[in-house]
């Protein structure tokens, strides 16, 4: 059900609270413009500062806003197992396609407690997709833990974000495969679907839907000339969307367009005015604004 490009959802904000009114804006957007499924209130998604409520909030109004055009995969991570299990047991209830479920952060669990915390969220019964991202959890989830997972009836495939395009060939051995390996990192991507992936979960794809999709359908399609020409026109903003945290940058790049706010939570800040104008010189060769 997940492949191609899916936006990894900013929240927009106005006045300290979520604008629902520029989230389905947003989410209608990316429909139109391609987009093959929805990813909300993932890290780009500024979960670590919103609410229980306003999580659950998003992803019920963002499984409305698609209205079943393209698929959402709700964030539904925590370090907390019962937490993580309330998430996707809402997502389930409202009706989200999927759950992205991180790698439990910051308590650092060794292999047998990543693979305990995935078979409790199994148990739900929703799609599962393991969000394995090292540089930000700590912990970084082996291929051999990842087929055992992948034997669960519920545990379908992988958001990775190691940027280790060997990773797709190692756990297309383990996880076989049908697991559905998914990129969590825009620059490699590239790579990533060369080596047997289907899609980008993109930060990128927040402020450049089309070409995200365009590149991706590329490389499905097995033309990965198109798909470079389509990296180099993305890989300038790929890296200005990094300079300082990817849920700025791509505010940033989104209030340019006139879509939402730059608005972010702390300790999250705009990104500065250096960092606008890569944004903006980015932008330009991408053909996004003049």
């Amino acid at each position: 059900m997940f492949k191609g490009s899916m936006p990894a959802l900013v929240t927009p904000f106005k006045d300290g609270a979520v604008d629902f009114d520029a989230l389905k804006k947003l989410v209608d957007w990316h429909i139109a413009e391609g987009s093959s499924g929805i990813v909300p209130v993932g890290t780009t998604g500024e979960s670590p500062t919103v609410t229980h409520r306003e999580h659950e909030e998003v992803i019920r109004a963002v499984v409305e806003a698609a209205g079943g055009l393209v698929p959402v995969m709700a964030g539904a991570g925590s370090n907390n197992t019962e937490e993580a299990l309330r998430f996707v047991q809402y997502a389930k209830d409202v009706g989200a396609d999927a759950a992205l479920v991180v790698t439990p952060y910051y308590n650092k669990p060794t292999q047998a407690g990543m693979y305990a915390h995935f078979a409790a969220v199994n148990e739900v019964g929703l799609p599962i997709y393991i969000y394995n991202i090292p540089p930000r959890s700590v912990v970084d989830m082996t291929p051999e833990t990842m087929g055992k997972l992948a034997k669960l009836p519920n545990i379908v495939g992988v958001k990775d974000a190691t940027a280790d395009i060997t990773r797709v060939s190692k756990q297309r051995i383990t996880c076989g495969t049908d697991f559905v390996q998914l990129s969590g990192e825009d620059a490699s991507a590239l790579g990533f679907n060369a080596h047997g992936g289907v899609g980008c979960i993109s930060v990128t794809a927040n402020v450049a839907p089309r070409l995200c999709a365009e590149f991706q359908a590329a490389t499905l399609a097995g033309d990965y000339a198109k798909a470079l020409e389509y990296q180099d026109k993305l890989m300038p903003l790929h890296e200005a969307i990094f300079l300082e945290p990817g849920v700025s940058g791509a505010k940033a790049g989104l209030a340019m367009l006139g879509m939402c706010r730059e608005d972010v939570r702390l300790p999250l800040l705009p990104v500065s005015d250096v960092t606008k104008e890569a944004l903006h010189m980015a932008m330009r060769h991408a053909g996004l604004i003049h």
